[in-house]
């Protein structure tokens, strides 16, 4: 050995042990002030007793209810009852977190009441929105990032509404790889105002499974039991938990976990977004079992499957198919849901009225997002269906420039399509679905 050798490598051997090593990368997405790597490798081993304890004060320190501000303002929303918008908060946010943190700090901290509206749901109909105050947004975001990874970790594979690194075109993907590999009996269920029925003592013994720290679960109680007020009125929930809360996701994922497991350990094939999802087949007698096992189960849980949207199905067969996600499953193909598809076209409608005098390309601008929009999560329905929308838009625009010209038509006349050609819209700069679904083809 020279001279200086041993030294040098009790050097780097020191360093080795002071230097940490890289988080492992399924733990990325977790707020790093909250779960050091002592933590998180206490919950990939489990903790005595399988609860945790002294999470509080975690949530609620100035660092979390900071990262949960910044959290609050990137995906911006409405006022709540208070009237205190994102912006308006911005301005003084130093101030306003300061107090916040002294309210809960001081056990002092109540809920304001949520607003709620109505918005479109299609078909004429409406759905409930919760609106928190931006104060209690940002208190059920500190709340969630403290105590999201203790269920995460638990949550089954078959599940991927509201979970990081999952999503609605993964639950599609394996959707389609079961149809194809013959799990073709489908129940497709359907748990009639999931969101509004949610049993709150049920729930909250969910979380106390995990969870046993008095300041968290009341303040989870708390935002269960928030007033909500409407234009009409003002009530106080006996159960749910309001669409548009931001801790409704990973509540409702809590509730439905037991029931991910039962059909996991049945070895049933359940894919599930949130409270919509499908259990797939290979035999009908299979599913008509597993129908009845998720009847039996929602009954017993307090919730309760619509009857006129909760059926079995053979999707291989025409007439037979299901719908999840916005798209339809029927005779082997995959197509964007009609719903879906209408209401791109009063999208594509509206940015295209024959009265309006712009310029052509300011309105292929102006309807380009909107395309590429749809286009980038329906990419994988039946091509055909890509090309009516492409005639759809063209045939939108070729009107708006018969009007232009002082000789008003619907587009459809055949001087129109030699006159405006598809050549003439591309070089225009028109997004169009033909052609960006043959550049992702020939990219793979």
């Amino acid at each position: 050995m020279f001279e200086g050798e041993a030294s040098a490598g009790s050097e780097v051997s020191a360093r080795a042990k002071l230097e940490p090593e890289p988080r492992d990368q399924r733990w990325d997405w977790v707020e790093a002030s909250i779960w050091t790597d002592r933590m998180i490798s206490a919950l990939e081993n489990g903790v005595e007793g399988g609860k945790w304890f002294s999470l509080v004060d975690k949530a609620i320190r100035p660092a979390t209810l900071e990262a949960a501000w910044l959290k609050v303002r990137a995906n911006k929303g409405a006022a709540g009852v208070d009237g205190m918008s994102v912006e308006r908060f911005s301005a003084r946010s130093g101030d306003y977190l300061r107090e916040l943190g002294e309210e809960l700090s001081a056990r002092a901290y109540r809920p304001s009441a949520v607003r709620r509206v109505e918005i479109p749901k299609g078909g004429g109909k409406t759905r409930p929105l919760g609106i928190p105050s931006v104060k209690d947004r940002i208190v059920q975001t500190a709340l969630k990032i403290t105590i999201e990874p203790i269920f995460e970790v638990e949550f089954r594979k078959g599940s991927y509404g509201f979970r990081p690194g999952r999503g609605a075109k993964d639950a599609l993907r394996e959707v389609d790889r079961l149809v194809r590999q013959g799990y073709v009996h489908v129940v497709d269920a359907d748990l009639r105002s999931y969101f509004d029925t949610i049993p709150h003592d049920r729930l909250l013994a969910r979380v106390k499974e995990k969870i046993s720290d008095g300041g968290v679960l009341s303040l989870i109680a708390g935002f269960l039991e928030q007033d909500i007020m409407s234009e009409a009125a003002t009530w106080k929930p006996t159960a749910g938990t309001p669409q548009g809360a931001v801790l409704s996701p990973l509540l409702a994922n809590v509730y439905l976990h037991p029931l991910d497991l039962q059909m996991e350990e049945r070895g049933r094939r359940m894919v599930r977004y949130a409270d919509d999802f499908v259990i797939l087949c290979r035999e009908k007698a299979e599913a008509e079992a597993a129908l009845r096992e998720i009847e039996a189960w929602t009954s017993a849980n307090g919730l309760t499957l619509h009857p006129e949207k909760t059926r079995i199905g053979d999707c291989s067969q025409p007439g037979q198919g299901f719908e999840f996600l916005g798209y339809r499953f029927e005779a082997g193909r995959r197509y964007p849901r009609r719903k879906s598809l209408l209401a791109l076209r009063e999208k594509v409608r509206a940015k295209t009225k024959r009265s309006r005098g712009d310029a052509l390309e300011r309105i292929v601008a102006d309807l380009n997002p909107t395309l590429r929009g749809w286009f980038a999560y329906f990419q994988h329905g039946w091509p055909t269906v890509l090309e009516e929308v492409d005639g759809f838009v063209r045939r939108r625009l070729r009107a708006i420039l018969r009007k232009q010209k002082g000789n008003p038509s619907a587009g459809h006349s055949r001087n129109d399509h030699q006159r405006w050609t598809k050549s003439f819209f591309t070089e225009r700069g028109l997004f169009t679905m033909t052609a960006a679904h043959a550049a992702v083809r020939n990219s793979r």
